[in-house]
């Protein structure tokens, strides 16, 4: 397999037509209690407590081994954890009930580190393989119109449904697996450092982009990333992991007044001194904005709390 296809255990998977799935009305979509996960005898996760609000975009930091994409993977059902419970849109993915994850899957889409195109495949059919997993029946010539309709709905121009991984930029890369994760209409969506790799004016549009259809299309968002100014630019909270845990969750205001070492590094460093100096300047209009300037309160469950440093997860 090539390093812009997709791991191969997602297409292992097949759709279980017996699992009947109701539809999501509660506050949290994803709840993850006690979660622990071990590689030999290290353990990576210890104890990990987190709850999702539904419509935020939530972005998960951390430094190199904590686990964000461990814990990522844990969600949607390709890492099973040695304990702890998760559950998404009102189900339980682990222990018995993991044959559930089959059921609810399409309910969610997912943008891998770099893309993870299938390198052999146009963007317009990269687009049409979960569509041709979960809905056979569609017609080519529909599923050729849906491609072409979310290829636009990424940024993309429509011609770049038939382009090959190979022609595109690093960018739009990221922009054709953005299209192939909202292939399904889902209700979630996981982004695995999204803006890695791109220049800063293409990581602004992307940030514009991904805040456009969160409000647009109702979307809840796990965003593991790095970059301050997604940060600062579109999440409603951030979550930190640390030490095993989420030691911390809420706003960027919220972070900035807790005492913990790695915290006040990270957001008090130089960089990300200069990445709160430009939120005011792009606010009055000072500097280019290209993404949403200021902090926004999240559109579901109950009001955030005041940060608790031993947070386990939850505001």
């Amino acid at each position: 397999m090539s390093e812009t296809e997709t791991p191969t255990d997602i297409a292992s998977l097949e759709p279980n037509p017996d699992v009947e799935v109701a539809a999501f009305t509660g506050d949290y979509p994803i709840i993850i209690k006690g979660l622990t996960n071990r590689f030999g005898k290290v353990a990576v996760h210890e104890n990990l407590d987190l709850k999702v609000r539904r419509g935020e975009i939530l972005g998960v930091v951390g430094g190199s081994g904590t686990g964000k994409s461990v814990l990522m993977r844990s969600i949607i059902g390709l890492q099973i954890p040695d304990e702890g419970t998760i559950e998404v849109l009102g189900h339980e993915i682990t222990g018995e009930h993991a044959d559930e994850v089959v059921g609810i899957r399409n309910r969610w889409g997912v943008l891998f580190q770099g893309g993870a195109l299938f390198s052999t495949l146009t963007v317009g059919e990269n687009v049409q393989v979960p569509l041709k997993q979960f809905y056979p029946e569609l017609s080519p010539r529909l599923l050729d119109e849906i491609a072409i309709y979310k290829t636009i709905l990424s940024g993309l121009p429509p011609e770049a449904a038939a382009k090959y991984p190979s022609e595109l930029s690093g960018g739009m890369k990221k922009r054709a697996g953005l299209a192939r994760a909202l292939a399904l209409d889902p209700e979630l969506l996981f982004l695995d450092e999204p803006t890695a790799g791109l220049d800063p004016i293409g990581a602004a549009r992307f940030d514009e982009l991904l805040r456009e259809l969160t409000d647009t299309l109702g979307l809840t968002v796990f965003l593991i990333t790095h970059d301050l100014d997604t940060l600062h630019a579109i999440c409603d909270r951030v979550a930190v992991l640390a030490d095993g845990k989420v030691i911390a969750v809420g706003t960027i205001a919220e972070l900035l007044r807790s005492d913990h070492p790695w915290i006040q590094e990270y957001f008090n460093g130089p960089r990300g001194r200069v990445a709160q100096a430009a939120r005011p300047l792009q606010s009055a209009g000072l500097v280019p904005q290209g993404n949403a300037a200021s902090e926004r309160a999240a559109p579901a469950g109950p009001a955030a709390k005041p940060l608790d440093k031993t947070a386990q997860g939850e505001a």
